[in-house]
């Protein structure tokens, strides 16, 4: 053991700190010789090897920037503070998919009150607009009525964090003012929602889901709140994520699957994902950075749209990941999802990786004739627990008119980028390295954010610009393979899933069908940087086709 531990003590303090049989050393390591020695045992974490002289060369070199990274190391970081390198997601010679801004819903009916009221839980935003709309129902009666269905199913499925019912009662009845002057905002107005408690609401806790900011209080809005708010919707609880933003698991308990409690919702979105699938919330407001959002929205059988990065505003929202993270809704349908989506991106002068682009979705579209739609071969053929729903989607999206197109990959060793996310996280949340405090987090196995902080100390700055490297190269060859196509489809979890969100395409998660044990199995819709509109639209065709979202869990417990 001692031998071990003096290894690991060469190889730590070149970065100066240092772990021991699982335990964070707090001595300071100034004193602490770096020798050649202790470079020949760094050399096996990074797979290099240098000569004893041009070891001994590098000595003084090490010692000042150990001194530097204790210098900063002193400072307190907040969340909030970005890099000063901005992440573009735009490809050399990319085109702009769509042209104008557009946004048209399809013409519907009148929607009627239902004689039993709890069929509302399941109305989509459209519906429940149409009876806002029309004065059938106000805000305030349909605030109450998801408040109610929270506080009766949450202490089984575990979604809400903290409720702002003060704050929706009075932003509900002021809808219902603004209404009844004549004052109509649009189909969001008076519509309940929550949000992912990684976004900051004024007066209220923004927990992250962690134990070690279980109490904290910040005092902003976050952009995407007050985007919505300011389209008139009524906010009415903060949702559980995944400690951090990874899986289920937050400091209160595990977020369960309506459709069957004894399983996950998984993460991180896993609060947005189970209080839409049950009912008790028309839409929320989810995030991801590597399935965050396509996860849970499979799991629950809910429909969700990943935006391109850029697109939604982060300002306000907790950073695990500055280049890879997204906002986006959680919702009924797809359209619910285009309504959400269309009031909550553009730009923003406080988040500057933000990016302007245009939105033009049709939602009275109704045929997919024309349209060229791209797919991997191999992900359809491979022996998956889900082949028959994902095989019978190519032949729908056939009889509604759609060329399906071959394509692959990118042959770039895009998996191996996935230690950006972690690199990123591991500086956005160091100071629970230093301060002890990832000791206090829930999940303490190998593949826990904690683990995953620590080891995020050991990676080169330059093997993670290397990396981004690479991922440029990535991004530029994946664009040149999508080039002609409207879309693409693939199965929900594939090595897509890594390369899009690299990347920063988006994509629409929608219900595909059941499994043998009756849960919900989930197809995507995958569009160009910036090719909402089109991934909406043939989305929405193909739901419409199929009506797998209309189908919901039975609660009985």
């Amino acid at each position: 053991m001692k031998i071990f531990t003096k290894k690991i003590l060469t190889i730590t303090s070149l970065c100066g700190f240092s772990f021991v049989c699982g335990a964070f050393i707090t001595q300071k390591l100034e004193n602490s010789p770096i020798t050649v020695a202790v470079v020949n045992e760094a050399e096996k974490l990074i797979g290099l090897n240098f000569s004893p002289a041009q070891a001994d060369s590098m000595l003084n070199g090490l010692s000042e920037h150990r001194k530097a990274y204790e210098e900063l190391r002193k400072l307190h970081l907040p969340n909030n503070v970005v890099p000063a390198l901005n992440f573009n997601p735009i490809p050399v010679g990319f085109v702009y998919p769509d042209k104008t801004d557009q946004f048209l819903l399809d013409k519907r009916s009148m929607t009627t009150l239902p004689s039993d009221r709890n069929e509302l839980a399941f109305y989509t935003i459209r519906q429940l607009a149409d009876l806002i709309r029309t004065k059938k129902i106000t805000s305030v009666e349909l605030t109450k009525f998801f408040l109610e269905r929270l506080k009766k199913y949450d202490p089984k499925l575990l979604f809400v964090v903290n409720y702002t019912e003060e704050l929706a009662l009075k932003q509900a009845a002021q809808a219902d003012a603004e209404i009844k002057a004549g004052h109509y905002k649009g189909v969001l107005h008076g519509i309940p929602f929550g949000v992912k408690d990684l976004l900051a609401v004024k007066g209220y806790k923004t927990t992250w889901g962690s134990v070690p900011y279980k109490n904290q209080q910040l005092e902003v809005d976050a952009t995407v709140v007050k985007k919505l708010e300011a389209a008139g919707a009524v906010l009415v609880a903060k949702l559980t994520l995944g400690e951090l933003a990874n899986g289920d698991v937050w400091f209160g308990g595990r977020t369960n699957n309506p459709w069957d409690i004894t399983r996950g919702s998984s993460g991180s979105s896993a609060g947005p994902a189970s209080a839409v699938a049950a009912g008790c919330l028309p839409f929320a407001i989810g995030s991801e950075t590597l399935g965050s959002i396509v996860s849970p929205s499979t799991e629950c059988g809910d429909t969700g749209l990943r935006p391109s990065f850029g697109r939604v505003s982060k300002t306000g929202a907790m950073a695990l990941s500055w280049t890879m993270d997204k906002l986006g809704p959680i919702a009924r349908s797809v359209e619910d999802c285009a309504i959400v989506f269309n009031a909550i991106q553009g730009t923003d002068p406080q988040d500057l990786s933000t990016i302007a682009a245009s939105f033009k979705y049709d939602g009275n579209q109704k045929s997919l004739k024309g349209w060229k739609i791209g797919y991997v071969k191999a992900d359809f053929d491979r022996n998956r627990f889900n082949k028959t729903s994902d095989s019978s989607t190519l032949v729908k999206l056939k009889e509604l008119g759609a060329e399906l197109v071959l394509i692959e990959y990118p042959k770039l060793p895009f998996g191996a980028l996935r230690f950006i996310l972690e690199t990123e996280a591991g500086a956005a949340f160091q100071e629970l390295v230093l301060n002890h405090q990832d000791d206090l987090m829930v999940r303490q196995g190998k593949g826990g954010w904690p683990n995953i902080f620590r080891t995020a100390q050991f990676v080169p700055a330059v093997e993670y610009i290397q990396a981004n490297r690479v991922r440029t190269m990535v991004i530029q060859d994946w664009y040149e393979k999508l080039k002609g196509l409207d879309m693409y489809i693939t199965p929900s979890f594939s090595g897509n899933l890594v390369l899009t969100n690299l990347t920063g395409n988006p994509c629409v998660v929608l219900p595909n069908g059941f499994n043998k044990q009756g849960r919900p199995v989930s197809i995507t819709f995958m569009g160009q940087l910036f090719g909402e509109g089109k991934i909406l639209e043939a989305a929405k065709i193909y739901q419409e086709a199929t009506d797998f979202n209309k189908k919901h869990p039975t609660l009985n417990f």
